[in-house]
């Protein structure tokens, strides 16, 4: 099947707030992507080359070959040990990509045309049955060549997953840099760290980074203008921000509803931290819970009716739901003394949260159909654990050799990633919504 798509209109809001973003800040703390371990099933693939690709300001093949690689569901084969470098489907011999054992290949060009735009087409193949799955063409600006190159890369994935990739989404992070001015920074970057841009600077810290369902606007807490806490909804296209939320004591944690038209918010107004709703349009608050406990860390079901958040109501940090029309409220962690930060898969299906285990700080998952529960992660220092839109991947904050650092893990536990900064300390990370 050959598609032709227009990527102008695909990218032009993500490509806009990023444009106007550039104009007043520059890129820091650039991200590292490492593979430190993937699938033993992982299926292997060719990702030949395209044509014309060393010409461009952006090589899409080389950046689709780390995408599917990143992922851990794929072994991606080295250009260097192809038998040919096919660039269309006439020049494509299965049988120099069946001896080398892969199962698919991508061949494809890409050219740049009279208007200053290019030409890009891929097709994708499987080895073994030696059939075409799909073509596609992509005609993007220059400035959208990384934008293309990660929307191959989920067609590809999700062809071949039957899963939506989520290589063109975004990371919302903090960074911190001792000794500098604004040591604290609220940054994003592409799901593979490319493009960093830093929305704010401050010497005060910067907290609880959250994204609206639609991309276009984030949440987070900061204590810049009087040490004091406060709640900000920033808006990426148009730089503008707002602060929404500044009452006595505890402003903090907000999480987006999925309508993105309120806020969960923790505040200490009444004395005591609790849930409380905050409507962004009129700015009425209501409150959701009432307890002599700690209620903090809210995050929303995706049917828009509960909310999971961290409460201290039973002695430690566990985890609650909590029914958002009659407030009724039920503990879903049982494992261990500490739960804590929870979020939820797109399905909601699986609970994502801190767990702590003989003194150190995991990731784990819980099941909330199956009621199995499963650490993830071999780190000991976990924080913030964020969902990628797919529901496939974790990202978080834990500690190497006494500095901040984000990872990723699948929601399995079987694919690691290590996403070092080449600059600073980095910490709570929020995985963007599909863009």
């Amino acid at each position: 099947m050959m598609r032709i798509i227009n990527v102008r209109s695909t990218f032009a809001r993500v490509a806009a707030a990023m444009a106007l973003t550039m104009l007043a800040l520059s890129a820091r703390a650039e991200l590292m992507i490492q593979i430190t371990e993937g699938r033993v099933d992982a299926v292997p693939i060719a990702v030949v080359p395209f044509a014309g690709a060393s010409d461009a300001p952006e090589n899409i093949s080389d950046i689709v070959r780390a995408d599917l690689h990143r992922s851990g569901q794929f072994k991606t084969l080295e250009p260097g040990d192809m038998l040919s470098r096919p660039t269309s489907a006439d020049q494509l011999s299965f049988r120099d990509f069946r001896v080398l054992n892969q199962e698919y290949v991508v061949v494809g060009s890409m050219q740049k045309t009279d208007s200053g735009a290019y030409e890009v087409r891929y097709g994708l193949y499987d080895v073994t049955r030696e059939k075409q799955l799909m073509t596609e063409s992509y005609r993007p600006p220059e400035s959208q060549l990384r934008d293309v190159a990660h929307a191959i890369s989920d067609r590809i994935y999700e062809e071949l997953t039957g899963i939506q990739g989520a290589f063109s989404t975004k990371i919302l992070y903090v960074t911190f840099n001792r000794g500098t001015q604004n040591p604290y920074q609220l940054q994003y970057a592409d799901a593979d760290g490319a493009r960093v841009r830093t929305i704010v600077r401050s010497k005060e810290p910067i907290m609880s980074p959250s994204w609206s369902p639609d991309g276009s606007k984030i949440a987070y807490v900061s204590f810049e203008k009087d040490g004091l806490p406060k709640i900000y909804v920033h808006d990426l296209a148009s730089a503008q921000r707002r602060v929404v939320a500044q009452y006595k004591g505890i402003n903090g944690a907000p999480a987006w509803s999925p309508d993105g038209q309120r806020l969960a918010v923790t505040l200490s107004k009444g004395g005591n931290p609790d849930i409380y709703s905050l409507d962004l349009n009129s700015g009425a608050l209501e409150q959701l819970t009432d307890h002599y406990g700690i209620d903090t860390e809210p995050r929303w079901m995706p049917d828009g009716e509960h909310l999971v958040f961290t409460s201290s109501r039973s002695g430690g940090p566990q985890i609650y739901e909590l029914d958002i029309n009659d407030k009724s409220t039920r503990r879903v962690s049982f494992e261990g003394a500490y739960n804590a930060r929870p979020d939820v898969t797109p399905d909601g299906r699986y609970l994502v949260y801190v767990h702590r285990r003989n003194g150190s700080f995991h990731v784990g998952v819980q099941d909330l159909q199956r009621g199995t529960f499963d650490i993830v992660t071999k780190t000991d220092m976990d924080e913030s654990p964020s969902v990628a839109p797919n529901g496939s991947m974790i990202i978080y904050g834990t500690q190497y050799r006494g500095t901040g650092v984000l990872q990723a893990v699948s929601i399995d536990g079987r694919v690691k990633v290590e996403l070092p900064s080449k600059e600073g300390e980095v910490r709570e990370p929020a995985w963007s919504p599909f863009l």
